[in-house]
């Protein structure tokens, strides 16, 4: 995969997860980052720092953008519903990180 296919975002820690662009474009925030004129040094550099965001809470985030790439266009597989699990402990975390991320 080339670099130009990927997007790093980087956590509150430091940690980084290097992920494909096509999932992190489920994020309207990041999609705005990444691609609208004016430069900004996101796209510029394909990194996206998050400095109010945990990394447990960022990889989380980055599980349900891939997830949401497999299954938003349906919510039904073999007849069976698809949910994406959430932790009861992470909840209001991702709340917050989700409508930051306008996911």
């Amino acid at each position: 995969m080339k670099k130009e296919d990927t997007v790093k975002l980087i956590s509150a820690e430091g940690m980084e997860f290097v992920i494909d662009k096509e999932a992190a474009m489920v994020s309207q925030t990041i999609r705005n980052m990444l691609t609208s004129p004016g430069g900004f040094a996101e796209a510029e550099h394909g990194e996206v720092t998050f400095p109010e965001i945990s990394a447990v809470i960022l990889e989380k985030i980055c599980q349900y953008f891939y997830w949401s790439l497999q299954y938003s266009s349906y919510n039904f597989v073999g007849g069976k519903e698809t949910e994406f699990h959430i932790e009861p402990e992470l909840t209001l975390e991702l709340m917050m990180a989700a409508n930051y991320l306008h996911t």
